[in-house]
């Protein structure tokens, strides 16, 4: 695949082959790839073989295009009716459109293939997700566009029964698609597993790693920011913290109701808390995933994962058999998985052991993977699209 080629690449280029013959060839050569240097210069889209339109019309698009595809956004306003950004990826130009004034019906749909990405989390949200559907397939009907693929924000118990009429294994139109948590459907032919990501809905940001965040000791051993539900194993996490002190060793800030509304000041309190944190503790919510897992990788506090499955129909597919979080598990990440919070003082006794030496390179192994795994999904997305969008040279 994408290796291959890189190594083909290098292959093909000897320099020191040195007769007239080949002087010649190479000299034709050089003029050749100048020629199309120019005209690619001239135009990106000329070189292109598939030019793919994303419609961002759920927060998870933000994660996709600046997190994962390391694009940007004119105006950066994050608060913009209308925000778009380009790039060239593989053999694809991406254009990327997102924003409230991004309306079926109202905006120029400049390629023949589209990514359109949804939220199906509840009823009123699938009512909205199922509108640009049908949309869609007007524009399909019309020829339009040819192709269509889907990032879907999935229902957190994998409940995403809604979207299968308009599969093309089911007679619909939607050639792919892309979805959050550990749907059994996943089969990594027309369905697969996508990352949830950071909260791109409270502006959680692309964070570069400083020299001071792999080397800095941090002031806490761990931390764990958030709602404690009744009769929920948070509930068990608290206890435990609180009967050995450890909760003192650790920032903690609970709270017993969910907060959609994040205050600035609430925002910065929980990134210093993730940056002052050798570990964050990740218990588990109506899922298993959380933006938490994500967040904490971008500044290098390891994830410390309840890997219990939560109610629902999410589980294993005839892909994955690692439920839950079968994405990141199948991708080495280096996280800390525990059965029961009662695991935790028995970690936090090795972390108190561990040197700033040893904190550091874990840390540094931590952002590495992380980058990594976002570049692999990149890749992994590009060529799926290019596989299923593209001609087949079979004929």
């Amino acid at each position: 695949g994408f290796l291959d080629r890189v190594a083909l690449g290098n292959e093909e280029w000897n320099p020191w082959e040195g007769d007239e013959r080949s002087e010649l060839v190479a000299s034709q050569q050089r003029y050749e790839a100048n020629l199309k240097a120019i005209k690619n210069a001239r135009s990106n889209l000329e070189q292109a073989s598939l030019r793919v339109q994303i419609w961002g019309k759920a927060a998870i698009g933000l994660y996709l295009w600046q997190h994962i595809f390391g694009g940007h956004l004119q105006p950066a306003d994050v608060t913009a009716q209308w925000r778009e950004g380009s790039q060239k990826a593989g053999e694809t130009y991406f254009s990327f459109i997102t924003g409230p004034s991004v309306v079926p019906g109202y905006f120029s749909v400049e390629a023949e293939n589209v990514v359109l990405v949804l939220n199906g989390r509840e009823k009123a949200k699938i009512t909205y997700a199922t509108q640009w559907l049908h949309y869609t397939q007007t524009l399909i009907q019309t020829h339009k566009i040819q192709h269509v693929a889907v990032v879907l924000l999935g229902n957190e118990q994998c409940n995403n029964e809604w979207i299968q009429p308009y599969l093309k294994r089911h007679g619909g139109f939607v050639n792919l698609l892309f979805v959050t948590y550990d749907y059994a459907l996943v089969n990594e032919e027309d369905i697969f597993q996508w990352p949830l990501g950071v909260a791109t809905y409270r502006n959680f940001p692309v964070v570069e790693p400083s020299w001071s965040m792999l080397h800095d000791p941090r002031s806490y051993l761990c931390n764990f920011l958030g709602t404690v539900y009744k009769n929920s194993s948070r509930e068990t996490l608290m206890k435990i913290l609180k009967q050995d002190g450890l909760d003192k060793l650790c920032w903690i800030a609970a709270r017993d109701q969910w907060q959609p509304q994040e205050t600035n000041e609430s925002f910065k309190n929980y990134q210093d808390a993730l940056l002052q944190s050798d570990l964050t503790l990740c218990p588990v919510g109506i899922n298993t995933e959380c933006y938490r897992i994500y967040e904490a990788c971008s500044y290098g506090s390891l994830p410390v994962i309840e890997d219990v499955m939560t109610p629902g129909d999410c589980g294993n597919s005839s892909m994955y058999h690692s439920a839950p979080l079968q994405l990141l598990k199948t991708m080495g990440a280096p996280f800390i998985f525990i059965k029961n919070w009662k695991e935790l003082p028995a970690v936090l006794d090795k972390e108190k052991k561990m040197s700033l030496q040893e904190k550091i390179q874990r840390r540094k192994k931590l952002i590495e993977w992380y980058r990594n795994f976002k570049a692999w999904m990149r890749q992994k997305f590009i060529n799926t699209l290019e596989h299923s969008f593209l001609p087949s040279d079979k004929g």
